[in-house]
């Protein structure tokens, strides 16, 4: 039961954490720690991306990468999954620990909210972090706001 409870706390913790970075940081990026016990190999985020027309124009799309920070560990990589209405798209940081993010993806769905999710590949301990930007049609940077639904 403690276990549990120590559980939900944690991830609370954390998801406030990346909803804090998220809303200080200009440049839309946030990043925290998945499965700090290392062994839930299913440990997914899932945060919602709402993209709107703050004076710059309405929004074309969603533009995201991921970058995990943790040392290399074989087969176990970070992913991040976009996903708007029936379109869907992902990517993978190929190199663990390299301090490059994977290649950016994008689910054009003009203004609204899009699903992000971030997952890895098994049991383990990662750190990452995540670059997510709504864009105009003419790659114009326009509001974008975040809040984070699940973390564990």
């Amino acid at each position: 039961m403690s276990h549990i409870f120590l559980k939900k706390t944690l991830a609370g913790i954390v998801s406030t954490m990346m909803l804090g970075y998220a809303g200080l940081s200009s440049a839309h990026d946030a990043g925290a720690t998945m499965d700090p016990s290392g062994t839930v190999a299913a440990f997914t985020g899932y945060a919602l991306v709402t993209c709107s027309d703050d004076g710059n124009g309405p929004a074309d799309h969603l533009l995201a990468s991921v970058k995990d920070l943790s040392p290399p560990q074989d087969k176990l990589l970070v992913n991040l999954q976009i996903i708007k209405g029936n379109r869907a798209i992902s990517t993978t940081d190929p190199v663990s620990g390299d301090a490059n993010y994977s290649p950016e993806v994008k689910v054009r769905g003009g203004n609204g909210t899009y699903l992000l999710l971030v997952n890895k590949t098994k049991a383990g301990t990662r750190s990452f972090a995540v670059s997510y930007h709504c864009m105009t049609a003419n790659n114009t940077h326009t509001g974008t706001d975040i809040v984070v639904n699940q973390f564990e």
